[in-house]
This record gives C-alpha cells, structure tokens and sequence, in this order.
C-alpha cells in the first residue's frame, strides 16, 4: 500500500490530508482515497498524526478501503459513490508525513561510506535530528540559504513509525515500522563544520525532502535489500544498496526506543551512502538551477530542484 499526503481545491490546495493510493489487480486506478472523508469531521483524530497508528480506527478504516477495492473493482464504484475518492488529476501531493513529531537520523552508517570517509565504523548508532518544520514534498524546491556555500545532498532511506515503541527488542522491531521512503538529508556542510553539532545545518528551511510514498512493510517486507541512487542534473552521484547499512532497521529501533520514545508519524532517516559532494575531489555543492533525484528501489524517484534564497 503507498500512503501519500494530499490537498485539493477545495482547501485551496494548501491544507494536507491523509491518502492512499487505490490499486487493483495492482495497477493504479487512478484514484486517491481521502482518508478524511471516510469519518465525519467530529470524528477525526485531534493529532493528524494518528492517522499513522497501525492500531486506530482511522488507519484501519483506511486499510479496509484499500484492500476491498483491491479484491473488488466494484467496491471503487461504492467507494466514488460515497464521496470518499479524489480522481489523481485533482490531488496535489505532500510529502507523506508532512510534519513529523520527530525527525531522527542516523549518522555514518552505511560500510562504503564510512570507507569512503577513512572513518572506522560505529560502535553503535550516531544520532542526531532536523527540524521537522524543513519538511517539503517531492517538486519542492531546495532552496540555498545565502550565508551557506557548501550545501550538500545525501540520499537515504527512510522508516515511518506506526506504533508507539518504548523499549523494543530488534525481533520485535517490525511490527512497529509502517513503511519507508525516500529522504534527502539536504545538509550546510560549512554550517555543520563550524557549529562543532549538526542542527542548525541540518534544519535549514527546505532541507528535508521526503516522499514521494511511504511503501508498507507488507509491499517492501526486507528493507536491506534495495538500491540506493542519487542523480545531480542526471549524474549519478550516489550508487548503493541498504544491504551495506552498519545498523539495521531493527537494530535502530531497538537502539532509539532504548531512550526515546517512538510514536506514530515519527521518520527515521537510516543514514546515507558514499558519494556525498563534500567527499569528492574536488568537492561539488548544490547550485542555484541543480535537480536531484534520490532514487530508491520499489519507491519511484524523489526529485527536487535547488534555488537561491531570494530577498524579502
């Protein structure tokens, strides 16, 4: 099942709302469930993010939907019938969690990667954050902030969390994993290197493209087997596989929720591979004109374009 973000013009295409994208005999049926309409507006969540709870009734409802009209063309008929659909060509995406509750990283952690940076591999994991408010959808612009010279793309996989998890063990770790997605760790290397810690270059407005989907763990059922690409202007800037992550998906949940209580809607980024700009000889940063796409099997492309900040 893929889970996207979406607004339409009757909220002025400016206020996201939960989706899920109808497929049957799996082909698209171009079609998007808006998962708001299936309850009245009295019965919604108070926090959007329990749309993101395996076990509420709102994700629940979602996924009955789902997977009747994927038994049952004639159950789409019932579903447009009842106002719940919005044909594709009227939804306008998000990024899938458009504001997470936390926006955790992972840091050196992928094997090339960390051969790449003549680094010796973690002990265990390096975790930082971003700013969930540097969140944009798949299109958006990236966009340079003028005291930056050094910005820098690092694609990675991400995992959505989709129960409450304190204290998990690795065995148990999937059974609180909704999905993964595609993620940009878009970072001011010149602000990371001189701050001595990785906020503020991390969380600069725009630096955390996600999307386009977050893939469920029934359609993506091992997350270390997938390649793991980014494209700058059409060049292959980065090219690995999840199977050279030093910590797994488990071992990271285990290792966070150890300390840190994860919760529905909360996003993982699970780190980057070698290829990194500021790595290279000569170094190569984002200009002002540059797409790139973060390209992650069974996941489509997140594409986005850089742009110079503009004065007030």
């Amino acid at each position: 099942m893929n889970i996207i973000s979406i607004a339409t013009a009757e909220t002025q295409w400016s206020v996201p709302r939960p989706g899920i994208i109808l497929e049957h005999g799996g082909q698209d049926t171009r079609y998007r469930l808006d998962c708001e309409r299936l309850f009245d507006p009295s019965d919604h969540p108070s926090n959007p993010l329990s749309w993101f709870d395996m076990d509420g009734p709102w994700f629940q409802k979602a996924r009955e939907v789902f997977d009747d009209v994927a038994r049952d063309r004639t159950a789409l008929d019932r579903a447009n019938d009842k106002g719940w659909l919005v044909p594709a060509r009227d939804a306008y995406w998000f990024a899938p969690v458009p504001r997470p509750g936390k926006l955790i990283c992972i840091g050196l952690n992928y094997r090339d990667h960390a051969k790449e940076s003549n680094m010796p591999l973690p002990d265990k994991p390096v975790v930082f954050s971003k700013f969930s408010s540097a969140v944009i959808a798949p299109g958006e612009p990236v966009v340079i902030p003028k005291t930056s010279q050094q910005v820098d793309y690092e694609a990675e996989l991400a995992v959505v969390i989709g129960r409450r998890a304190k204290n998990v063990s690795a065995d148990r770790a999937y059974d609180y994993v909704l999905g993964y997605t595609a993620f940009n760790d878009v970072t001011a290397r010149d602000f990371q290197f001189a701050d001595g810690q990785w906020q503020r270059g991390k969380s600069c407005d725009t630096f955390a493209p996600m999307g386009q989907t977050i893939v469920t763990t029934d359609v993506i059922t091992d997350p270390h087997r997938l390649s793991i690409k980014l494209t700058l202007n059409g060049e292959t800037m980065q090219d690995s596989n999840t199977d050279q992550l030093i910590f797994g998906v488990p071992q990271l949940i285990e290792f966070i929720s150890q300390s840190i209580t994860l919760e529905p809607g909360d996003v993982i980024a699970t780190g980057t591979p070698p290829g990194v700009g500021f790595a290279r000889n000569p170094p190569v940063f984002l200009q002002p004109g540059d797409k790139m796409e973060v390209l992650i099997e069974g996941m489509g492309g997140l594409g986005n374009p850089v742009v110079a900040e503009q004065e007030n």
